[in-house]
């Protein structure tokens, strides 16, 4: 795919601006080998109502989505506001990334975070180089919310809470 870029588009310029865009906070996450991995990424979206289909975009360059793209099934977890720290840790490098935080696996090995605003079950239906990142279309398999428990925002760089009322 070639793309043409106005040369005077620098990546932090897009990446600031970009950031004037709201958008809800996700987990990535399968069990591999029988051990919990996953990834928070926010470029989360719907895609089609039939045949059911979501799409993440994910860096080229992520040494985790190199494991978890081997997995059968995986678990989009929509981040409550309550789940800011969750998401800070799957973010993190270096560290267990799943001590600590309350989750469950499905029966097919995907991980589906617990107190979510809502959570996919998926499968890998393809994957679309563009540019520094991969677009993962995602076949939904299962599917549940609760109404409840707001989402996580993340806007103007920093995480952030719908108001209510």
């Amino acid at each position: 795919m070639s793309v043409t870029v106005d040369v005077d588009v620098d990546p932090a310029t897009l990446r600031h601006v970009l950031g004037a865009f709201p958008t809800g906070v996700t987990a990535l996450a399968a069990l591999v080998d029988g051990v919990p991995v996953g990834m928070a990424a926010n470029s989360f979206t719907s895609v089609s109502l039939n045949p059911p289909l979501v799409s993440v975009c994910v860096a080229t360059t992520s040494e985790t989505w190199r494991v978890l793209r081997h997995a059968e099934r995986l678990g989009v977890s929509v981040l409550s506001h309550e789940q800011e720290e969750d998401s800070r840790r799957l973010a993190s490098r270096g560290i267990d990334r799943f001590a600590g935080l309350s989750w469950h696996p499905t029966e097919d090995g995907a991980v589906l975070l617990d107190h979510a605003s809502a959570w996919f079950d998926c499968s890998i239906e393809r994957e679309i180089r563009a540019g520094d990142h991969e677009i993962v279309l995602l076949n939904v398999h299962g599917l549940g919310t609760d109404p409840q428990a707001p989402p996580l925002v993340f806007h103007g760089s920093r995480y952030r809470r719908l108001a209510t009322g």
